[in-house]
């Protein structure tokens, strides 16, 4: 079947769970770290920032998406209300930025799970990453059904990591260790990195068209999903830095392993990083697969990558997108830089938020302010970011 419709099979539990393991990965296990080293304990704050930068990108999405439920995300918008050259622009800055970050996601897990075992080298991680780039990729290839079945499992083992993570660190809080002093430069360039922490729920838009009844379960999803994820970052981190202090949580490039290496809970929490980082390759799979078949349908891409088949499934574009991750994880130095990420997430939705202004009167379901102030955000960061590489 050619340019066949995808099924609608996803409902509200099913969204937010994607959402969750679009988000709960490398923002949670890294990023948060890496923030922490920028801001200090006012990480603390800059999450806070984030999220209300993200809640007014996606609801930005959440009306796009409810208005036009097909699959493509920001690359559909931008075709539809800014013209051809955004809508590439999106759609190639997606592809580009999120292939090598689900490479990197397959590399984190093979790392995470060699690093458990005590076992392996760089020949041995490359080869566990090409595989389960191999397996997820068939899991994808079986239907959106089984896809939302094994995420359900993925994200569930790592919200109970992170809950016994909280948990248990909570009675060895310092309070001392939350002493702030906020630099407005560097609270908005952490604001930034966690921004992309944060952008996963983006996946809840680019499925668009296999969500059921999307006009009242793609806005509501990503509501839940923005607000689930907020309380998860500040709790994780708010444990982690009142545990072993900023200085010390962002030494590292994995800050919650390193709070919890003398924890009884250290190895849920092994287990919590390993099945984030299935999430997240997971997620990626299904979001970039659905961006190449609307480029596909509109000619961008070979046509053939928006064949859709007995299962409802496009096959040929999950299958392209798996031996593309599978070939940079091959490659075994897929080593691009968060800041560069947060750059190429930013310009994406800043282009979200630019289509957003331009929905018919009919279409809004949220004031026209919410998406120029999105806009402004996205445009504000990204110049922190990029100041921050230029240096």
């Amino acid at each position: 079947m050619a340019d066949g419709q995808l099924e609608r099979a996803v409902g509200v539990p099913g969204a937010v769970l994607m959402g969750l393991g679009s988000i709960l990965g490398t923002g949670i296990f890294v990023s948060v770290g890496i923030a922490a080293g920028v801001a200090g304990a006012a990480v603390v704050v800059a999450i806070a920032i984030a999220a209300v930068v993200a809640i007014c990108n996606g609801l930005s999405s959440a009306q796009l998406a409810a208005a036009h439920p097909v699959s493509g995300g920001t690359y559909e918008y931008g075709y539809r209300y800014l013209g051809r050259p955004l809508g590439l622009v999106a759609g190639w800055t997606f592809l580009l930025a999120k292939s090598a970050s689900a490479a990197t996601a397959a590399l984190g897990f093979a790392g995470y799970l060699l690093a458990a075992l005590d076992a392996g080298n760089r020949t041995t991680q490359i080869a566990v990453a090409v595989a389960v780039v191999a397996v997820l990729t068939a899991i994808v290839a079986g239907g959106i059904q089984r896809s939302n079945r094994t995420n359900a499992v993925i994200v569930s083992a790592t919200v109970v990591g992170l809950g016994a993570f909280v948990v248990s660190g909570i009675p060895s809080i310092e309070t001392r260790h939350f002493a702030i002093a906020i630099e407005p430069y560097d609270l908005l360039h952490a604001s930034a990195l966690m921004f992309v922490a944060f952008a996963g729920y983006g996946r809840i838009a680019t499925l668009g068209e296999e969500v059921r009844d999307p006009q009242r379960t793609i806005p509501r999803s990503i509501i839940i999903a923005l607000i689930a994820t907020l309380a998860i970052y500040v709790a994780v981190v708010g444990v982690g830095i009142g545990v072993v202090g900023a200085p010390a949580f962002a030494s590292t490039s994995a800050p919650l392993e390193y709070v919890a290496a003398r924890s009884p809970v250290r190895y849920v929490v092994a287990v919590a990083a390993i099945t984030a980082m299935a999430g997240v390759l997971l997620n990626l799979l299904l979001g970039l697969s659905r961006v190449l078949l609307a480029m596909g349908r509109r000619g961008d891409m070979p046509r053939a990558l928006a064949r859709v088949d007995a299962r409802k499934s496009p096959r040929k574009a999950i299958v392209v997108t798996g031996a593309a991750i599978a070939t940079l994880a091959l490659v075994g130095n897929v080593e691009t830089t968060w800041s560069f990420s947060a750059f190429m997430v930013l310009l994406y939705y800043a282009i979200t938020n630019l289509a957003a202004l331009r929905l018919p009167r009919e279409h809004r379901r949220f004031p026209r302010a919410i998406a120029a102030f999105g806009l402004a955000s996205c445009v504000v960061l990204a110049g922190f970011v990029g100041y921050s590489l230029a240096r």
